[in-house]
């Protein structure tokens, strides 16, 4: 399989990628298996995850100025404890797993179960995969795009994306003139 095509799907739930990518007869055929072992995979690489320069401050400056953060992932609840720890966000955010929700990405289930835990429907998404802002607009919910997710920003903006930005230092730095101002 070219690494482009699976790239294409980064970001949709695991319980869609084989299908996505290798269609329905994988998926019968082989589904449950290629998922257990990219979670055993996943898990030894775990340790080389790095988080984003600047996102633990940027979350920070939108808790202290009353947003509520909200963290959607589709991931296991031990991958995104891991993820949360890292982030030093357990003090100002809450968060998703793939527990929370029948369908992932780019069905909008974890942006509403997001939304629940914020506790409001005004919210703003802000992701890193075009299936990130289909979700959001599933939801009825504007979104940001970030380059981060190695997608173009006519990839993101085309999704949906109200704005994109180069990096998420970018988007702090740029914070009050940006849609999250108002």
């Amino acid at each position: 399989m070219p690494l482009w095509h699976i790239h294409r799907h980064i970001g949709v739930g695991g319980d869609q990628m084989v299908v996505r990518v290798a269609g329905e007869d994988a998926e019968r055929r082989v589904g449950d298996a290629v998922r257990e072992t990219e979670g055993e995979r996943y898990a030894e690489l775990l340790g080389e995850v790095r988080v984003l320069p600047g996102a633990r401050e940027f979350l920070a400056d939108l808790s202290r100025r009353g947003v509520a953060v909200v963290l959607a992932s589709s991931a296991k609840q031990e991958e995104v404890d891991t993820y949360v720890d890292m982030l030093g966000a357990r003090e100002f955010a809450a968060w998703t797993t793939s527990a929370d929700v029948e369908q992932t990405k780019p069905a909008p289930d974890l942006v509403e179960a997001a939304l629940e835990r914020a506790g409001t429907r005004d919210a703003l998404v802000i992701g890193d995969t075009t299936w990130d802002v289909v979700a959001a607009r599933r939801a009825g919910i504007r979104a940001i795009g970030v380059l981060s997710g190695g997608f173009a920003e006519a990839e993101l903006s085309e999704a949906g994306a109200i704005e994109v930005y180069e990096s998420v230092m970018e988007l702090h730095g740029r914070i009050d003139e940006s849609a999250l101002s108002g």
